[in-house]
């Protein structure tokens, strides 16, 4: 696949919050297609491609952990955001974190070191120009990516589980998975993305690992 790219992500925690949890987080058992396109994003991206997520390896065992974090309420609204702008003060704009009205505690349960290896490729949009190729934008990708750039430090599910990453120029040097993930398991309805087109719609498909490896739907076969 010359537009296919190969990577490998790990970190010590992870947080793939699952959506119908209103308070408390909890994450899915493995990362979403969602999170990784955000990792890939953020390597290398332009409105001329739009990368899409074919295949996640889970290469360590899933480890669950219980924790609790600060974390603040709410935030500061777009209205007053908006007023502020107006005025052409700031000196309004003010949040108090450490306000016990919004500050609180709140319970976690997140993934422990997690590595996963994602499969992807690019399709180009709308936006894209006559100097907008395929080879182009592939290049970029894995030049940038040898190198450990990105244009902001990728993360696993939240900012705070920062995600190391390194480019996997070759099929064959896949890591295995773990002993541990053989065999089928269900992992349920899990995210597919949001399409923020259409008023910010999720879209889910019923996830499967098959030896560690998860082979993501198209935009086409998932259920809505």
């Amino acid at each position: 696949m010359s537009k296919g790219i190969i990577l490998k992500v790990w970190g010590d925690n992870a947080c793939f919050t699952r959506p119908e949890m209103k308070v408390e987080r909890v994450s899915y058992d493995v990362i979403t297609p969602s999170a990784a396109r955000g990792i890939v994003e953020a390597i290398h991206w332009k409105p001329a491609i739009r990368w899409i997520i074919d295949r996640i390896h889970v290469l360590n065992p899933i480890c669950f952990e219980n924790i609790r974090r600060n974390e603040v309420a709410d935030m500061i609204s777009q209205d007053k955001v908006k007023q502020a702008m107006n005025r052409g003060n700031l000196s309004e704009l003010i949040y108090h974190v450490d306000d016990g009205k919004n500050r609180q505690q709140r319970a976690a349960v997140i993934l422990k070191n997690v590595c996963y290896v994602i499969e992807a490729h690019f399709e180009l949009t709308e936006h894209a120009e006559a100097s907008d190729n395929e080879g182009k934008h592939i290049d970029m990708f894995r030049r940038r990516a040898r190198n450990g750039q990105c244009f902001y430090q990728p993360y696993l599910g939240t900012r705070e589980f920062t995600a190391n990453f390194e480019l996997i120029e070759d099929r064959t040097a896949i890591p295995r998975c773990h002993e541990q993930l053989n065999g089928e398991k269900d992992l349920g309805w899990m995210l597919w993305d949001i399409d923020f087109k259409n008023g910010m719609t999720p879209h889910f498909f019923r996830a499967s690992m098959t030896n560690g490896i998860i082979t993501i739907p198209s935009q086409k076969e998932i259920i809505l």
